[in-house]
Parts: C-alpha cells; structure tokens; sequence
C-alpha cells in the first residue's frame, strides 16, 4: 500500500511539472526560443530517434555508465566486506586512506586522470568507477558492521563456521545498505558521464549536449536533458527492481 501511495504521488508530481512547463511556454509565460514547450521537446526526441541521430549516442553513454559502475562494485563490495570489521587489521590500515580519497573532487582528479590515460575511453570509465565505488564501499560496510547482534549469536548456536556465517546471515542482511550504495552510485554514474563527455569526447549524450549548445540549437539541448533524465529514472528503477527480486529471494530465516 504504502509503495502504491508513493508511486501515486511521484506521478501526479511528474505530471504537473510537465503540465506547468507545457502551458507556461503554450500561454507565452516563458520565451520560447529559450524554453520551447514540452510537446516540442518531445516532437524533437522522435525526430532524433527515428532519424538515428541520437541512439548511437544513447548507446555510448550507456555502455560507458554501465563499464564503469561494473567496475566500481566489482572493486567495492569486496573491499566494503573488508572495511566491515571481519578483517580488523585490514579495515584499521586502509580506512584512513579510503576516508581522504573518497573526498577527492571528480572534475579536478578528471584532468590528473587525463594525463596518464588521455582522453580515451579508459579514462572517462576511470573516472566513472572512482566516484561510483565510494557509496558501494561504504554502505556495504555500514551494512556489515550493523547486521543484528541478536541474528549473530543465534547463527553461531547452529555451529556455523566463520563463512557460512558470513555468506547465510551478513550478506543477506547488508543486502538492503548494499543496495542503496549501488542506487547511489548509478546515479552517480550517469551524471559525472555527462561532465566527462562534456570534457574529452566526440559521442555520447554528454558531447551532444555541448554540441548542441555550440549550435545554439535549444531543442536539441532540452532533448538531451529529457533523455538523460529518462535513462537515469530507468536505471534507478532496475536498481529498486533487482533488490526487491535479490533481497526477497535471500533474505535470512
């Protein structure tokens, strides 16, 4: 009930920000030569899809999010299961070092990146993985070090061993903290993309949004902002659907 509740009012908000943009440039509220109505946009989305000039873009920036949140969990799950206090000299040793880096600005270590990978395709997953694996790594380990006392000790009296404590009891209960750093992190994702195609490319949505801008062609830059708003609104929405489907399934007794 209370997840139809919040759907519900998602939409009508959804809604009736479409509906004031769409009658405030239909009633001459705003220019729209810098803000065309939202019917426009979406003429100009089909146009663009239907002549295949932006789904190779679509395309791009996707596999680009995509490479570089694999590689940020790939990275953080394991060292958020090491920071999450089964391996206590390990966490003691690396935590400092993780807190500093994690609050290295991404634009300025994007330039640093660009000088030892260019402003090839391994840089901007670089610099996607870098700002993506820090909310993995570290609601993965809240999620470790906050998993129920009560739920421990009633494990341990089955005879457990260390692993299939860990693997039977922990994982599923961080399953939820888990999943909220890699809802975090695909947001991330998709928006620092967006910066670093801004930066150093020649495809992806981030260099048609700039390209576009150089043109002056407005349309084309609230086109690019729909869809990117789209696609980040779907992948979060995979996110949520993934952890209802994975945490229901392993949830421990």
């Amino acid at each position: 009930m209370q997840a139809l509740k919040t759907v519900f009012t998602n939409t009508i908000a959804i809604v009736t920000f479409i509906l004031v943009w769409e009658l405030s440039a239909r009633f001459g509220l705003v220019n729209t030569m810098f803000i065309p109505a939202f019917s426009t946009v979406l003429l100009a989305i089909a146009k663009l899809l239907i002549s295949g000039a932006l789904v190779p873009h679509i395309a791009i920036s996707l596999q680009r999010s995509i490479g570089g949140l694999a590689i940020a969990v790939a990275i953080g799950i394991p060292l958020g299961f090491v920071m999450g206090g089964w391996f206590r000299k390990l966490e003691t040793a690396l935590e400092p070092m993780f807190d500093i880096a994690a609050q290295a600005n991404p634009y300025i270590l994007f330039h640093v990146i660009i000088l030892f990978l260019g402003i090839g395709e391994a840089a901007k997953l670089a610099i996607i993985a870098w700002i993506c694996i820090w909310p993995v790594l570290f609601n993965t380990a809240a999620g470790i070090r906050h998993v129920d006392a009560d739920l421990l000790k009633a494990a341990r009296s089955f005879g457990l061993t260390r692993w299939s404590l860990f693997y039977k009891v922990v994982l599923p209960a961080a399953g939820p903290s888990i999943f909220t750093g890699l809802r975090l992190s695909a947001g991330y994702s998709f928006f620092l993309l967006i910066a670093a195609e801004m930066m150093g490319s020649s495809s992806g949505l981030g260099w048609f949004l700039i390209n576009s801008q150089e043109n002056y062609n407005i349309e084309w830059i609230f086109s690019g902002a729909v869809v990117i708003a789209v696609l980040s609104i779907t992948i979060d929405s995979i996110v949520k659907y993934l952890e209802k489907k994975i945490i229901v399934w392993s949830e421990p007794c």
